[in-house]
């Protein structure tokens, strides 16, 4: 659908032509902060325009002008190239470095050489890749999902991280999300209204945040204004703060010195005393899954499973959920053959019900496993018992680790 430009409009979009042309267009930075250790670790650039005069016309009077026509694409670019600018001269000055992420319009999807001239650009500046963020806004992701993917899987195998903008402002997709390779996760807003003292935009954010964690994405809230807000994300192991609480957008010079203070004065404590208890939980899991490339939550009363995570273990080919009967059967038939019965003995449901009645914390072997190089190594596989005070099912836990 064409947007009407209005006779306003038209004569805007002169003005707006001819202040690029000025320069008088200039990124302004507003830092994210660590929520824990209130570090200063990125920052998001944003378009400002200043005129001659020194009059700064607000983005809402221009970029939805913009929006409607290829202007934004021109903004978008020519924001980019400050960055760069800004980014190479701190560099040369040998000035600490956070990497800066550009809002680019949903319109830069349809350029056909959006991945080269991004490229091209940063490179041409000699910074690396890494220093530059590409933030699409959530709405821009739900027009042609399949084109999206590709796009976003082009941009981040080029070395540049994805950031989806504003999540849950408007019609979010978990399923596109799960598919899109971006590894930031913009939380809008509107989800932050208040102090966070509403029980069902609590429970919402709370479910945001455990989802992105499962996806292994970066957490960033935009628009924390409150300390009760910031206390409430801790909770939830939000990784970036973003707002008025900390900081407003600034200036190119400003943001050099807020950069070399790296970190704000009232937050020079010991991380465990101000990590909140989600943080540290999620910090034991990573561990957990560390150490442990395969682990399996089993239900034995109801012949049941499900993998919680399997990554860089000898064996790859695994189902993911089924019976526990079939897992233990599958696991065996990678078992050296003289370690089969042992296995299957051991991890049987009769056998584990019986430990578990007999006051067994666990129940542990180790076999030979073929992996898919097809070289036998030795792998301990742990039963833990747990227990969820919801039901009588016994549960287990599965731990599996290469051990040479």
């Amino acid at each position: 659908m064409t947007s009407v430009l209005t006779e306003q409009d038209k004569l805007l979009m002169i003005q707006i032509e001819e202040a690029l042309e000025n320069c008088e267009f200039k990124a302004f930075y507003q830092p994210q902060y660590d929520s824990v250790t209130g570090r200063l670790v990125s920052a998001e650039a944003l378009a400002r325009w200043i005129k001659s005069d020194g009059k700064l016309v607000p983005p809402n009077d221009f970029i939805p002008v913009a929006e409607k026509t290829n202007l934004i694409l021109k903004i978008d670019w020519y924001i980019l190239n400050e960055v760069c600018k800004f980014i190479r001269k701190r560099r040369e000055q040998k000035h600490r470095c956070v990497p800066i992420a550009v809002n680019f319009s949903r319109k830069h999807v349809a350029e056909a050489d959006f991945k080269q001239r991004l490229c091209d650009t940063v490179d041409s500046y000699g910074i690396p890749r890494n220093f530059i963020e590409v933030e699409l806004t959530e709405s821009a992701l739900m027009n042609d999902s399949e084109a999206i993917i590709g796009f976003v899987s082009q941009i981040r195998d080029e070395g540049f991280n994805v950031a989806i903008d504003d999540f849950g402002s408007g019609l979010s997709s978990l399923s596109l999300v799960k598919d899109i390779s971006a590894n930031v996760l913009k939380i809008d807003r509107s989800l932050l209204s208040g102090n966070c003292e509403n029980e069902k935009e609590r429970i919402v954010l709370e479910s945001i945040f455990t989802f992105a964690h499962r996806l292994k994405l970066t957490t960033i809230a935009e628009g924390v204004e409150t300390v009760e807000q910031l206390g409430f994300l801790r909770t939830c192991d939000c990784r970036l703060i973003q707002g008025f609480l900390f900081a407003k957008p600034m200036p190119e010079d400003e943001f050099g010195v807020a950069c070399s203070q790296r970190v704000k004065d009232d937050y020079d404590e010991d991380i465990l005393k101000t990590q909140a208890p989600a943080s540290a939980t999620n910090l034991l899991i990573e561990a957990v899954f560390t150490k442990f490339p395969l682990v399996i939550m089993s239900n034995i009363t109801r012949n049941s499973y499900y993998m919680m995570t399997y990554e860089n273990f000898s064996a790859t080919s695994c189902p993911s959920t089924g019976t526990f009967d079939e897992l233990i059967m599958h696991g065996a038939e990678s078992m050296h053959p003289d370690d089969r019965e042992t296995f299957r003995n051991a991890f049987s449901i009769s056998n584990l019900m019986n430990a578990y009645k007999n006051g067994e914390k666990f129940v542990r072997v180790v076999t030979r496993q073929c992996g898919d190089d097809g070289i036998y190594r030795k792998v301990e596989t742990t039963d833990f018992f747990v227990k969820n005070p919801s039901v009588d099912d016994v549960l287990v836990i599965t731990l599996c680790q290469n051990i040479e």
